[in-house]
């Protein structure tokens, strides 16, 4: 007797790589059910900016869309869509969801755990990639690639951003900050090494690896982070506690002249803070992936700052960050159907 599987993928996570995945490792006979949502040629919702669905962030669709194609459903491959305790109530067979994130934002946690209904995720799925792209990032803002390349664009021959008082050091030479030593912080500090430079380390949740402590890796608190790296770069989650963290007072303590990376999340930021230390000349440059809302207004002034690069937030995309999570997701989709514990419960 086969098992019906619900699959929501979308332009990203395509439905048919999650499938082909499931094809391939799970061992056993699947009804399967697919749906692609039009994400991220459309934009998701974020609760954060006012869409607030049940307590959800990050989630296109709502519950009502998705009630047929999870009719006798038992397990539910997803990647975007909201499941909330409504849309559980009228799917009484489901008992998996594997959402290929890493994190269930879009999932009422409670609800499925007062349903019974079991829920995995996809940790560190785009570690690498986001990893890879904060390297970039940093040294675009800090040798100056990306000024370099405008004035190019417009015609204009930035010699002088080879004078001795506008070209930006080398990395050996810098200190440069991480903030959360999670899946991707952890990788940045890894590739960060090569390039001989001062790194510390803030997260008060996860102590430093011995490796990285014998290769002089420092452990640090927020303020002395803050007050000694030329870069500082977020990783952290968002909680409680860290929505909000970096204001006007931290970012006060920031060295004058230092780098801001944001390839995390937005809501730790106070953007209008950041705004002013970054107009002021206390912070020589930014680099925003992430934003108070997504999309951020377009007429929005910290778009307009010369001294910032913006990215759409895409440092998670990579071709190997979907072939990965599909196959996290079918492993466990796996190990449910074995009656095996799972790898990443949430």
């Amino acid at each position: 007797m086969s098992t019906k599987v619900a699959v929501i993928g979308d332009r990203f996570m395509q439905p048919e790589v999650f499938v082909a995945a499931l094809r391939e490792r799970v061992g056993a006979e699947l009804e399967l059910r697919t749906l692609e949502l039009p994400w991220p040629d459309e934009p998701m919702q974020h609760g954060y900016a006012g869409d607030a669905l049940e307590g959800l962030t990050e989630f296109m669709g709502r519950p009502e869309d998705f009630v047929e194609l999870l009719a006798g459903c038992e397990i539910l491959v997803n990647h975007l869509a909201p499941v909330t305790g409504w849309l559980l109530d009228r799917c009484p067979l489901l008992r998996l969801i594997a959402v290929s994130r890493g994190g269930p934002t879009n999932i009422d946690m409670a609800a499925a755990r007062a349903r019974g209904v079991a829920v995995v995720n996809a940790p560190g799925r785009n570690a690498s990639a986001v990893a890879e792209f904060t390297i970039g990032a940093i040294l675009a803002e800090t040798r100056l690639i990306r000024l370099g390349h405008e004035s190019l664009r417009q015609g204009i021959w930035r010699g002088d951003l080879y004078r001795a008082d506008v070209t930006g050091d080398e990395l050996c030479e810098m200190t440069v900050g991480i903030i959360g030593y999670g899946h991707i912080g952890t990788k940045v500090v890894r590739l960060l090494k090569p390039f001989g430079c001062r790194i510390l380390v803030d997260d008060p949740y996860v102590p430093l690896r011995a490796e990285d402590r014998a290769d002089g890796v420092e452990e640090t608190g927020l303020d002395r982070l803050l007050e000694r790296s030329d870069v500082v770069s977020l990783h952290a989650r968002v909680t409680a506690e860290t929505r909000g963290f970096l204001g006007a007072p931290q970012l006060a303590r920031m060295k004058r002249g230092a780098y801001f990376i944001n390839t995390a999340r937005g809501p730790m930021v106070d953007y209008e803070a950041l705004y002013e230390a970054l107009s002021s000349g206390h912070l020589r440059g930014a680099m925003l992936e992430t934003f108070w809302q997504e999309p951020p207004p377009p007429n929005a002034p910290l778009l307009r700052l010369p001294s910032v690069t913006l990215t759409p937030h895409i440092a998670g995309a990579s071709l190997k960050t979907v072939r990965h999570a599909a196959a996290m997701m079918a492993a466990e989709v796996g190990r449910h159907l074995r009656g095996e514990p799972f790898a990443n419960p949430c």
